[in-house]
């Protein structure tokens, strides 16, 4: 960025562009939608009706238009933890009252749980270390519960096959999630098998840091996950199956903003919306 930025700690302009992200104040909507991969972000910037502006910066990819009415902001944040905190910190420094969705992938830790299904995140297990940074270590990693149902209500109408369940949040790919790779040992080979043995329904490496990060900024969060593998089976999804839990879990995202919009408008001046607001 060409603009002076205030200080060493306070990485952003006098316009208040943020240092990594590249956004401004006024140029993020307040339903925003959470990927790791960059693509991803803009296959949901495909299915918006308007685009305002795409903006990109480092690992970050940002697209912010209208989808069916709603102002959206889908923002590619790369992989894992410290990344996730990043983009959280900046997009909370621009933007007030905001709802977050992560859409990832993941894999399931449940033998029962079917390649290309969709996981809707009650909460997370923190295993990841950036949020320590936050919060102590036994803080729970919670989902707001208006996105909770959102998300439940959304996959429903669309037909999706899907579970809320907890998530565990790893630190890494590889021998934090107990992968065997060639040269490179694991220190804990029996974790995936513990936190299956407590009934977490998947593995992936943002959930916990969105929910975290959220909750001490007080704005809605959750997350949904497609499943491209399972664990106890060790079976990858196929790709043309793929696109379509992908596409799935995008869908489920952008139909839980809407919902969750909705649920603002009926719950009007209270500060959770629940299912008597329907009938007043």
């Amino acid at each position: 960025m060409s603009h002076k930025l205030h200080s060493a700690e306070r990485v952003h302009d006098a316009q208040g562009r943020q240092y990594h992200i590249d956004l401004a104040p006024g140029e993020v909507a307040q339903s925003i939608l959470l990927v790791g991969d960059p693509a991803r972000a803009q296959l949901i910037g495909s299915l918006f009706d308007e685009i305002e502006h795409t903006r990109k910066h480092r690992e970050y990819l940002s697209v912010t238009g209208i989808h069916k009415g709603l102002r959206v902001t889908a923002m590619g944040t790369g992989m894992g933890g410290g990344c996730t905190e990043i983009a959280m910190v900046e997009l909370a420094q621009i933007v007030d009252d905001a709802t977050i969705i992560r859409c990832g992938s993941c894999g399931a830790l449940q033998p029962d749980i079917e390649l290309g299904e969709l996981v809707i995140s009650q909460g997370a297990c923190r295993l990841e270390n950036t949020t320590l940074s936050y919060v102590e270590p036994g803080f729970p990693a919670v989902a707001h519960p208006e996105v909770v149902m959102a998300l439940l209500q959304a996959a429903g109408e669309r037909g999706v096959k899907n579970r809320l369940g907890i998530t565990a949040t790893a630190p890494g790919f590889y021998a934090a999630q107990c992968r065997n790779a060639p040269g490179f040992a694991i220190r804990d080979p029996e974790l995936v098998d513990r936190l299956a043995r407590q009934g977490i329904a998947n593995l992936e490496m943002e959930v916990s840091a969105v929910l975290t990060m959220a909750t001490l900024r007080r704005f809605r969060a959750g997350a949904v996950c497609a499943v491209y593998a399972n664990r106890p089976d060790n079976t990858f999804i196929e790709p043309q199956a793929r696109k379509q839990a992908e596409l799935d879990c995008v869908h489920t995202g952008l139909a839980a903003l809407h919902i969750v919009h909705a649920m603002a408008e009926q719950r009007g001046s209270q500060t959770t919306w629940h299912p008597g607001h329907r009938r007043s």
